[in-house]
């Protein structure tokens, strides 16, 4: 299932099966995740993510397949594996008038001590007293980081980390789940934000109907299912059209509309048509480059393995 060392996985997910009634939700799927590494799950609504990692949790029981986290089983050895696990689920909430300081204590099960600088490092200290009710979205996120790290975890498995987040907020959340990475601990991301899963994540898994549609890093997903990049730019009536562009490296198409002249081809052609334009003594001030992204590439994923592809929500930042 994967090319590395079995020691270096933290997760170990093959053949997982899981259905409700005669529903069925996750179909088959493998998955892992290394040490010190962030993996995005991404998908469809019903795609199974979220079953996924309630299984990996020990929250579910798989009706088949296997799981394996930190080497043990989450269903029989289920208090072992949470000692090392953190976790902020998608509906997390916290009593309104719970305050800061008081839900450290309370989630503070191993008592390490750590609280009052993990309130430091995530910039809430100044708001240890203050209820939860009185926190911004993007503090609150942040205090469910941070109650996620109280015990030390080694694996943080976060879903739907920045749902509803302003832009300001979004970003703040993802400054402190960089901050994870450095410090050596493994994050499982389930999440809607194909922008924030292409910022953050070291690899990304596509789910679609249970199943794992693809899985590599975001460059190489944009790469397989992205589709071309456009190269556009105009030239004044003067100036003849530029020659030969057809048979530049990367190059697949070249139209020509009256002055303006669209190149599409692979990301390669960016630099060799760069190249044949100043050859040529041409130096469009408009030229402009449209290259795909991970919304495209997993859209088009989704696409090709109907019908899931209708329930996608994407969101962009």
């Amino acid at each position: 299932m994967t090319d590395f060392e079995v020691d270096d996985e933290v997760v170990t997910v093959a053949g997982l099966r899981k259905s409700y009634g005669d529903r069925v939700v996750v179909d088959g799927l493998d998955l892992a995740v290394r040490t010190g590494e962030i993996v995005g799950l991404i998908g469809a609504n019903g795609a199974g993510k979220t079953t996924t990692v309630e299984c990996i949790q020990g929250l579910r029981r798989p009706d088949a397949g296997t799981l394996r986290v930190f080497g043990m089983d989450p269903m029989t050895q289920g208090v072992r594996v949470r000692r090392l696990l953190g976790s902020q689920l998608q509906d997390a909430s916290l009593p309104d008038r719970l305050r800061v300081a008081e839900a450290v204590d309370l989630f503070d099960e191993a008592r390490f001590g750590d609280g009052a600088d993990l309130l430091e490092e995530f910039g809430l200290a100044a708001r240890r007293r203050s209820p939860f009710a009185a926190l911004s979205g993007g503090e609150r996120q942040r205090l469910f980081l941070v109650l996620a790290l109280l015990n030390r975890p080694r694996l943080v498995i976060l879903d739907e980390l920045t749902q509803g987040l302003d832009p300001a907020g979004r970003r703040d959340v993802w400054a402190a789940v960089q901050r994870l990475r450095r410090s050596g601990r493994s994050v499982l991301l389930v999440t809607h934000e194909l922008q924030e899963a292409q910022v953050l994540c070291d690899r990304v898994i596509v789910m679609g109907a249970g199943r794992v549609l693809d899985v590599g890093t975001p460059t190489e997903l944009v790469a397989r299912h992205g589709g071309h990049i456009t190269i556009r730019f105009s030239l004044p009536d003067s100036n003849p059209a530029p020659s030969s562009l057809d048979q530049v490296q990367g190059v697949h198409e070249v139209i020509v509309d009256r002055a303006t002249i669209t190149i599409n081809g692979d990301r390669e052609c960016i630099v060799h048509v760069g190249a044949a334009l100043a050859a040529q003594g041409l130096f469009p001030a408009d030229l402009t480059v449209d290259s795909p992204d991970l919304e495209q590439a997993v859209l088009r994923m989704l696409v090709d393995a109907e019908p899931v592809a209708g329930d996608l929500v994407v969101t962009t930042c």
